[in-house]
């Protein structure tokens, strides 16, 4: 509990800093499209749930599918490659060969192929987040010398038992790392993908204040995308605090 409010205490003195920080560039500039955080605040409350709740909840969807299937891809690979040296020999060469391609030039091509619509999108947060996953996940597994499996198979245990109790524990730190430093390139290239065939998403919605020179919302539209992006680092947070309690010092 002590840990839990020591973290909270240290995101309240953080947001308070860039906040004074702003305010202080604000009056500093004194130019309308530096507005104080008041303003922006104040114009946020009035416009959130009326406008704002929507386009962050179609960003947030757009960011869990893309997750949810690079890990349901990512995860199995990873452990197919770490596991087995022979899946590993065939399939490292076509991971290294795709991995270094930036994702965000293949955006035309997913356009062309699924369209302009949901799949691109989630295609393409996809594709960002599940090379890491596969990558993160073979190193944690190669790292365990074979003479961990070898007496559990002495004492008749399956593989599923030796995944549950061995790789599963070895790969969970590595992997969620893995996403945790992937979702800040999703959350940004989110950004770039919802200017395109789509009303709705922080994307669109900055972009389309900004269009409209309407300075407010689009800092309002910048703080709401601030704050998605720490609730997906809290959540991912929380989830490493219950998956690998034995990491608690």
């Amino acid at each position: 509990m002590k840990g839990i409010q020591h973290t909270l205490l240290s995101y309240a003195a953080a947001a308070v800093f860039l906040l004074a920080l702003w305010w202080a560039i604000a009056l500093l500039l004194a130019l309308p499209i530096v507005p104080t955080p008041d303003k922006v605040l104040v114009r946020l409350a009035h416009i959130f749930s009326r406008d704002i709740f929507a386009h962050a909840a179609w960003s947030l969807w757009r960011i869990a599918a893309g997750l949810g299937l690079a890990v349901c891809v990512g995860y199995p690979l990873g452990v197919l490659m770490g596991y087995f040296r022979r899946a590993d020999r065939y399939l490292s060469p076509v991971v290294y060969l795709t991995y270094p391609i930036p994702k965000i030039a293949l955006l035309p091509i997913l356009m062309l192929l699924a369209g302009v619509g949901e799949l691109s999108k989630i295609l393409m947060i996809f594709l960002i987040i599940v090379f890491q996953v596969i990558v993160a996940v073979r190193d944690a597994i190669r790292t365990l010398p074979e003479e961990r499996y070898a007496p559990l198979y002495s004492l008749g245990a399956s593989f599923a038992q030796v995944f549950r109790f061995v790789i599963l524990p070895a790969s969970l730190p590595k992997f969620i790392t893995a996403v945790r430093v992937a979702m800040a390139t999703a959350v940004s290239v989110l950004f770039f993908t919802e200017t395109f065939g789509t009303q709705y998403g922080m994307g669109y919605y900055i972009m389309d204040a900004w269009l409209r020179v309407n300075y407010l919302e689009m800092y309002a539209g910048i703080l709401v995308l601030s704050a998605m992006g720490l609730l997906l680092f809290g959540l991912i947070d929380v989830f490493e605090r219950a998956a690998c309690r034995w990491q608690r010092k």
